[in-house]
């Protein structure tokens, strides 16, 4: 028979206290921790448009953006995330410095490897959390965003046109996609590639 007690069950403060020392990221869900891939220059690139404006636009109030290195937990799903970027804005959370908890704003950046699990698992973690009323998907493949905001009645999907600007009513912010995908370089449709490697063929 195999012994399925072989992995451990780690509670929330030991998770940190390896975290403090890890020379990698893990995230934290129910007990387990799992390892954090790499990103893309893109999405590295998305991530950061969208950390520098928000920045710039809470600047010199209370409110708080941070980027990928900072966790948030989210406690009723007993879990611990690092997202691409969040936003709080209670003191609470300012006057901690190696978890927030209050997260208003959830930006994650799309990936191939993350897509399922971010629009999935992970956000149903994160709509248990009180504070949050909007989440963000970013697609770092395709000029797409989509935002999910949250109502009495539940969650609504709300995507961004191209030629328009994604709105977070939250904080009153508001910018285009051309600003989000800034230095972002996309990879060309699957047709349009096929059309390009036709011609050089020939």
């Amino acid at each position: 028979m195999s012994n399925l007690a072989e992995v451990p069950f780690i509670t929330v403060d030991d998770y940190l206290a390896g975290e403090a020392v890890s020379p990698i990221k893990h995230e934290y869900v129910a007990g387990e921790v799992f390892a954090m891939a790499g990103a893309s220059e893109a999405h590295v690139t998305i991530a950061g448009n969208v950390f520098a404006m928000l920045r710039a636009h809470v600047r010199g109030g209370p409110r708080r953006v941070y980027i990928a290195d900072m966790k948030l937990q989210v406690e009723r799903a007993r879990a611990v995330f690092y997202p691409d970027c969040f936003v709080t804005c209670e003191a609470a959370d300012a006057a901690e410095p190696i978890v927030k908890r209050r997260a208003r704003v959830v930006v994650e950046v799309l990936s191939e490897s993350t897509e399922a699990y971010d629009r999935g698992a992970k956000f149903a973690s994160y709509r248990q959390l009180p504070t949050l009323q909007e989440y963000v998907l970013v697609d770092s493949r395709t000029r797409s965003v989509e935002v999910f905001r949250r109502h009495p009645d539940g969650w609504i999907l709300q995507p961004v046109p191209d030629d328009g600007r994604l709105a977070l009513e939250t904080l009153g912010f508001d910018c285009t996609l051309d600003a989000i995908y800034e230095d972002v370089r996309l990879a060309p449709p699957p047709d349009e590639g096929s059309a390009d490697l036709a011609s050089s063929i020939e």
